[in-house]
């Protein structure tokens, strides 16, 4: 294995301590900026694209008018519907700097591998003594991957315990190059229908389940499948499913995420209207359901993360 390069540089948005979802134990997550698709119902919308992206919160600004001033785009004005005229603004972060209430506030930060592990250092104990770890998310981590490739193995240096939620867009070349170091995979799989799956994440399927099958033939891979009202909330999306991840190799679990909201206030702070609408949550006998569903095919299942 080459040395790892911590001088390796990629964009995080946000780094998450003490969570017990995605992965065993207590984990950090580490949410790296970029994803190629675009879900409508994606909780984390600053995630989609790699470069910082600015987010506004109307009810925290005093109109101070110290943003306006610094702003060399002419990008920001209470004449704008949204404040922020995103054709103009490229995201420099200016307005923020400036900004004392943090009504204004970029998501997305350069950082190297080595900032990011000192970061992590800081509940090494904490893994330890609850089996916990690292996991990436993101976004689709795999956009960044020499930077998550170069962070895993640092990791793995430390004697951390990894994994990685993925949507499975990628090359062949990058997952082979990043999968060795992932201790466990958390594969989502929205659909196995492809007119269903581009017509709600705005790309086609076949590279996804492709690298689905080779992702669990490198490391140990559990499904997560969002519960999408009018998209796959329903037996035969949830039977398929669970169909292909009884093809995959040593895959024993499926997670089932009962679609939420918890993301929709995001839109706001971007100035973007909310793709789902008013969308309801599952009731929970429909989500028993089709756990039932995903057990009948003699799959673990679990509810959540």
């Amino acid at each position: 294995m080459t040395p790892t390069r911590y001088e390796q540089e990629g964009t995080v948005f946000d780094i998450q301590r003490y969570s017990v979802h995605d992965g065993p134990g207590i984990r950090t997550i580490v949410f790296l900026k970029g994803c190629p698709l675009s879900c409508r119902w994606c909780s984390n919308p600053e995630s989609q694209r790699p470069q910082p992206i600015l987010m506004y919160q109307k009810s925290a600004c005093t109109q101070c008018n110290r943003c306006i001033e610094v702003c060399k785009q002419g990008a920001i004005s209470f004449a704008n519907p949204t404040f922020i005229d995103r054709s103009r603004c490229i995201s420099c972060g200016a307005c923020a700097e400036v900004c004392l209430p943090n009504a204004l506030v970029m998501k997305g930060r350069r950082m190297t591998v080595w900032q990011v592990v000192q970061e992590l250092q800081k509940d090494a104990t904490t893994y330890r003594r609850s089996n916990g770890g690292i996991t990436l998310s993101g976004g689709e981590p795999l956009v960044q991957s020499d930077f998550a490739r170069e962070l895993l193995k640092a990791c793995k240096e430390k004697g951390w315990h990894t994994a990685m939620e993925t949507t499975g867009h990628a090359s062949k070349e990058v997952v082979e190059d990043v999968m060795p170091f992932v201790d466990q995979a958390l594969v989502d799989l929205k659909s196995i229908d492809p007119a269903v799956h581009k017509e709600n994440t705005g790309v086609d399927n076949r590279q996804i389940l492709e690298n689905a099958i080779r992702i669990s033939t490198i490391t140990k891979a559990v499904v997560r499948v969002p519960l999408v009202p009018g998209v796959n909330a329903n037996r035969p999306a949830v039977e398929a499913i669970g169909r292909f991840a009884k093809l995959m190799h040593n895959v024993d679990t499926v997670h089932l995420l009962p679609y939420h909201t918890y993301g929709e206030n995001k839109y706001d702070l971007l100035g973007r209207p909310y793709p789902m609408g008013n969308t309801p949550t599952l009731p929970k006998t429909t989500v028993d359901e089709l756990k039932g569903v995903v057990e009948g095919l003699g799959l673990r299942c679990i509810i959540g993360g």
